[in-house]
């Protein structure tokens, strides 16, 4: 079982990592790219620790966020979708 809450703090070191990249990316798609995958290790991480602790509510969070990170990512594709189209 210790095994579960060990994966889910290296998933959660790996999106702190990923932090730089969203701080830091050349582009704005690189940002997104950056904040979609910081979403699925956190949603990883939360999926692990609920199993570990054996409580639900982490696991309906889980499913939350990356319902939620799925529409944003659409939300800032479309945004940048228009922004290229207007520069040409």
């Amino acid at each position: 079982m210790i095994e579960l809450l060990i994966f889910a703090a290296v998933y959660a070191f790996l999106a702190v990592l990923n932090l730089y990249r969203l701080a830091k990316g050349p582009t704005a798609a690189d940002r997104m790219v950056a904040g979609d995958s910081m979403d699925i290790l956190v949603c990883c991480a939360m999926v692990l620790y609920s199993l570990y602790s054996g409580r639900g509510i982490y696991l309906d969070i889980a499913v939350i966020c990356a319902m939620l990170g799925i529409v944003d990512t659409m939300l800032v594709g479309r945004y940048l979708e228009k922004r290229r189209w207007l520069e040409k």
